[in-house]
């Protein structure tokens, strides 16, 4: 029986990205989901005459986005076995799509992460801040909880229950590290696999300011420090 896949794409004014992102995406993907979330430019136009299911939340924030997508999957009739998440800003290369779900289909592993290595990104695609960032996040989850994450990478794969059972809650910045750190509580299967990484298109509506920086620091290390208490 052929497995149901489907990928949720959060996208912010995306309009130049978008549609480049959808067209690289495999074709044994079952349904492609943008959620436009409160774009002021064409992304959701130009998602949908890329033939990508366009969804509309208007609150702004990842997390909300990723939940919004969640939220249409669990109402349809049919599930899917496995959800695929990704940037809609073109800096991840949606064809490494089947080499993400590998270790799933392959191996059984119930969540896999993309990692931005350093040799395979391209130069200046993270910023200092982002480095900084992951760098200080996965040493502190593998001093605290013995993870064996390097990345908080955006571009990733679980089997579609194991998302359920991780109940995920964080409406804005802390999306990625809420999902990982869950993942190592639950105690599910996990790896990361190494994945190529470009400049995005547009200016990151995170990284790209110092208010989005701080407060997606501020998210990720509260996260941690909130599940080390546990």
């Amino acid at each position: 029986m052929e497995l149901i896949i489907k990928v949720i794409i959060p996208a912010f004014n995306e309009e130049a990205s978008i549609g480049k992102v959808i067209s690289e995406i495999p074709k044994n993907i079952t349904e492609v989901i943008v959620v436009n979330n409160n774009s002021t430019d064409s992304t959701g136009m130009v998602a949908q005459n890329s033939g990508a299911t366009v969804l509309e939340e208007k609150r702004k924030g990842y997390g909300y986005a990723c939940l919004k997508g969640m939220e249409y999957i669990a109402s349809q009739e049919i599930l899917p076995d496995i959800v695929v998440f990704l940037d809609g800003d073109y800096s991840d290369y949606p064809s490494e799509m089947d080499t993400l779900l590998k270790p799933i289909l392959k191996d059984n592993i119930d969540f896999v992460v993309g990692a931005r290595v350093k040799k395979w990104r391209e130069e200046g695609s993270m910023t200092l801040p982002q480095i900084f960032g992951n760098w200080l996040a996965t040493n502190l989850m593998r001093l605290m909880f013995r993870a064996k994450f390097t990345d908080l990478g955006p571009f990733r794969a679980i089997k579609y229950q194991k998302l359920l059972d991780l109940e995920m809650q964080d409406k804005t910045y802390g999306w990625t590290v809420e999902m990982q750190l869950k993942a190592i509580k639950q105690k599910l299967s996990y790896v990361e696999i190494p994945v190529h990484y470009k400049n995005r298109i547009g200016v990151s509506k995170v990284s790209g300011t110092i208010k989005g920086a701080i407060f997606a620091g501020i998210k990720i290390l509260g996260w941690i420090f909130k599940y080390s208490f546990k």
